[in-house]
Formats: C-alpha cells, structure tokens, sequence
C-alpha cells in the first residue's frame, strides 16, 4: 500500500505509544487513543506525567490528535497497538489488554488497512491471538482484505539517550510486501535505521528473549551476591575486579521489576511449556531475582536485631519506590517486596521517593508514601532501594541524619562507597 499519506493512529499513550505517536505526529497526520479519558486531556493540556516528553516538545507538535473516541480512529490506515502485556498472579500471560485493542481496531478496520503490533509477545501471539481477533470483529480476511505487522518496542522508561530515534528498529510483516511497507514507514521516523526479521514469529521472539537474556544474567549476578554474602566479600569489589578483563559483562545485582525484564521472560516460558519444552535457566533466573526484596528485607533485620534496635515496633524509611533510578515508573516494582518483608516482621514502614505519584502509589499497591523527607527522625534503619539522583545529592550523611544511633544503612544500588554504608547488595 503507499505509505506516505496515509493516517497513522497509535492505540495506547503510555510510555512507549506517546513517544511513538509524538514521532509520527512530526512526519504525518497522527491520532493518539487512549481508554483513559485522563490520560487524553492531560495531554491535550501539553502534560506528560511519565515525563517521556518534555511539554515544548509536545506541544510543538502540531500534526496530532489524542481522542478517546473510537469513531476518530476510522479516519486511520494505519493502526500501531502499544497496550502493555502483563502477567497475572500466577505469572501467565494476560493478554486481555491486546485482545481487548484488538477489537477496538476491528470495529474501525477497512478494506487494505494496516495492523501493525508493539507490545510484547510470545512467539506466534500476533497471528494466532490478534488476528483472529481482528477477523472475526471486521468480517475481513487476513492477508487478504487487512495485513499485519510486528515490530517490537524497545523504549527505556527515563533514558534520555537511548530514544525512539536512536534505536535501531526490528521490523517485519504477514507478507513480503507488507514487511517492506513496515520497515518503510519506521525508516521515516527511526534515524539509527531498521532490521527487517523474516517473520513475525522471528520479530515477536527477537524481543521476547532482550529481556530475557537480561533477566538471567543479572539472576546470575544476584546469586553470586547472596554467595560472596555468606563469604564475607563486598559482591561489588568482586565485579570492579573482574570487569577488568575486556569480555566480563557489566551486569550488577540488584531488584528486578518493571514492565519488561520482570514480565517478559513468562510470555517465553509459557509459549515453550505449550509446545512440550520445560525450561529450566530462564525459570530459575526469575526465582532467583524474585526473592531479593524478601532477603534485604531479612538482612536489614537481621542488622537490626544484632544492634538491639527495635523490631516488632521499629520503623523504618526505604528510600525509592520506583523500578528504576531518575523516573516515575511503579509498575512491577520489586521495592514492595522489601516493604511486604519489613511489614511482615511487624515494622512500620515510611516510604519516600521523590520522583513517583503518591496517589498511583496508593492505588496500586495501597502504600501511604511520605510527600517529603523528615528533617530528623528515629528510624532503625534506611533502605536506599532506588538510585535516584536526590539520593545521591543528599548524602550519606543527610541519609544517617533520618536515623537513630547505630541505626543501620542498607543500600541496595550500590550508589555509596562500601565503608560509607553498612550493607550493600
């Protein structure tokens, strides 16, 4: 199909569709969509909480439109889905959200339309979950009266040097034509370029398993530190040590959540537990990254009792509620385990984290978060769990200033220097 009048309409304007839609609303006339009616006006008013775009910048663009009205979307060709893939309790797939885009598109689809997929998948989700979907909501066939893309997003929630732009792009499609249609369009707004996978099935694995080589390496990495712990060795001066040599892998220990390398290796695994194949690396990695924040937890008791502070009516602060340093992204933050463990040894815990919204702390994991530090207190111990730069900022000694006497420092960043802390990951 020609490209390059064509309408383009994201579906989702979070941290991935926003930046995604911003682009094309340089190039092209753009709709952004959204079922959150709060979400459209805020940026309509040229905010973006998530902080991905900065507000000259999104008001300068002129060629876009955020509605959540689904009529809107029938003036597209060209539809981009961007809706997150969770997983739920029992950490299988929810595809819900996809299915649920999906018919949104259906309803609007027309005859040549373009479908183009971002979130993350397993391998074979798009044409055996999406486009079943789009078919039997449009009446069209696929392949035949819509095509299909695949081209997975890899945007890094507040990284201001690895962008949209600046990262190169898989792109693929249902048919010959249509992947070089995919791969044109992207070319238009990706400056680092594109790779055209052979398949969608190739594309939907190639971002599956990003995350999931993360995912094990820095399981590796944590189970060396709870090792070098019993040893009595400093986990970080091992690395220093060992990252000397040209081809050791910088990978460090550490919480792993949000969106992507704490959920994505499920969307593998499940796929290759449906075809007969048990896999056991990828499986052990997640057990292991899963139960760091319940041994911090231990530990910072454990240091509380070797110190006789209080425990059972202790309090303590844990610095950073976020799943990563300098951004306000909650999702799938693994700092909650620290807080569930430290609660479940009948502390009172405060929490304070500058960069997060209190209200969406609150709403998604119940959590009363501080809105400032306090200038003095008695906590028994601090957890710097994030490593925001206002941590940074503050000190060593402005963090020791929030505790009583011999109260305890856990820095679970490794932000401080070893002898400056009590305790580091």
């Amino acid at each position: 199909m020609e490209m390059e009048d064509k309408i383009v309409a994201v579906i989702g304007l979070g941290y991935v569709g926003l930046p995604l839609a911003a682009a094309f609303g340089k190039v092209r006339k753009t709709i952004g969509f959204d079922i959150d009616n709060a979400r459209v006006e805020e940026l309509r008013s040229g905010h973006d909480h998530t902080l991905e775009l900065a507000e000259d910048e999104l008001r300068s663009i002129t060629n876009i439109s955020f509605t959540c009205d689904r009529e809107q979307l029938k003036e597209a060709r060209i539809y981009i889905v961007t809706v997150p893939t969770p997983v739920d309790q029992a950490n299988r797939p929810d595809m819900t959200p996809l299915i649920r885009a999906s018919e949104t598109v259906g309803k609007v689809l027309k005859k040549d339309d373009l479908v183009i997929y971002e979130s993350t998948v397993y391998p074979g989700a798009t044409e055996e979950v999406c486009v079943p979907v789009l078919e039997r909501v449009s009446g069209l066939k696929f392949n035949t009266d819509f095509f299909c893309g695949y081209s997975p997003e890899r945007i890094n929630p507040g990284d201001k040097v690895h962008r949209l732009q600046t990262i190169v792009k898989v792109t693929s499609g249902s048919t010959p034509d249509t992947a070089e249609d995919v791969d044109r369009l992207y070319r238009q707004i990706v400056a680092a370029g594109t790779h055209k996978a052979s398949s969608i099935r190739v594309a939907e694995a190639a971002k599956v398993i990003e995350n999931t080589q993360r995912d094990v390496n820095i399981a590796l990495m944590n189970e060396l530190s709870l090792i070098f712990h019993l040893l009595d060795i400093d986990t970080m001066e091992v690395l220093e040590a060992s990252g000397t040599k040209w081809n050791f892998l910088p990978f460090r220990p550490g919480l792993v959540g949000g969106h992507c390398i704490g959920v994505d290796p499920y969307y593998l695994t499940h796929k290759a537990q449906e075809v007969g194949y048990h896999p056991e690396v990828i499986l052990a990695g997640r057990r292991i990254n899963d139960s760091i924040g319940a041994f911090v937890a231990g530990k910072a008791v454990k240091m509380m009792l070797q110190r006789k502070l209080p425990v059972a009516n202790g309090k303590v602060i844990v610095l950073g509620l976020t799943f990563k340093e300098d951004c306000p992204d909650v999702r799938n933050t693994k700092v909650v385990d620290i807080v569930r463990g430290l609660e479940d040894y009948g502390i009172a815990v405060d929490i304070y984290d500058p960069w997060i919204d209190i209200e969406e702390a609150r709403h998604e994991y119940g959590l009363a978060c501080l809105r400032e530090l306090p200038s003095f207190s008695d906590y028994s111990a601090v957890i710097v769990a994030v490593g925001h730069s206002q941590f940074r900022t503050l000190g060593i000694d402005g963090i020791r200033a929030l505790t009583m006497s011999g109260a305890p420092v856990l820095d679970v960043k490794s932000i401080f220097p070893r002898e400056a802390t009590d305790w580091r990951l």
